[in-house]
């Protein structure tokens, strides 16, 4: 349980009051207003959707991608054993296996090379999940201590929904929590479009050398 989790509770009470006092809407020219239009959700949805995300799992996923590394490996190391047999079949062979080589681990676009793309990203939005929830987490913890919280508590109790400062309070809060979670998914997206190139699907290399001819004598050493 990390620190947003500690204020899951006391948070969406107080945002499903917000999201109360702002449904008849929010003060006309507020800056609420872009946040609104931007991330189509109000403040309360908002916090109880990101709750659902944790780091844990995202690290769990690229831990296990990094083990599949080890059975690419094995197979790489198994086609660069040497073979004890020459002759046009051999070379047929040996280029077969160059390329399936290079395919399995050569550069950033083998297999291999997407998989640790992919053990990076998963590494990558693991931290973009920890650091959002703790500014997330900060930012609830402000909200739960202001003076805008006792007034839309005030507001809600009295059942004044109509309230100007009650609605006044709860677009104030609504601002600094949805202007978190805006930084957030900028944050995911920039991920996103950093990661996009490494993670596109590796494509099959044939190899570059004319195909051999088949035929003459095939010597197998002892």
């Amino acid at each position: 349980m990390d620190a947003l989790d500690r204020l899951a509770e006391p948070g969406l009470d107080l945002l499903a009051r917000v999201d109360a006092l702002l449904a008849a809407g929010a003060p006309e020219g507020h800056r609420l207003w872009p946040l609104l239009r931007r991330m189509q959700v109000l403040p309360g949805d908002a916090v109880r959707d990101f709750l659902d995300l944790h780091p844990a799992p995202l690290a769990t996923a690229g831990h296990a991608v990094r083990r599949l590394v080890r059975a690419y490996d094995d197979a790489c190391a198994t086609l660069t054993d040497p073979v004890a047999w020459s002759g046009p079949a051999a070379s047929a062979y040996d280029e077969a296996r160059g390329a399936l080589l290079r395919h399995l681990d050569e550069g950033p676009e083998s297999l291999v090379g997407r998989l640790e793309s992919t053990a990076g990203y998963a590494d990558a939005l693991a931290e973009w999940v920890e650091g959002s929830r703790l500014a997330l987490a900060r930012a609830l913890a402000d909200v739960l201590r202001s003076a805008e919280a006792l007034t839309v508590l005030a507001a809600t109790r009295s059942g004044g929904a109509a309230d100007p400062a009650g609605a006044y309070a709860a677009a104030e809060i609504a601002t600094r929590v949805l202007a978190v979670l805006g930084v957030a998914y900028d944050g995911a997206e920039t991920l996103l479009r950093q990661w996009s190139p490494s993670l596109a699907e590796t494509t099959w290399r044939e190899p570059t050398a004319a195909a051999p001819r088949y035929g003459g004598t095939t010597r197998i050493e002892r």
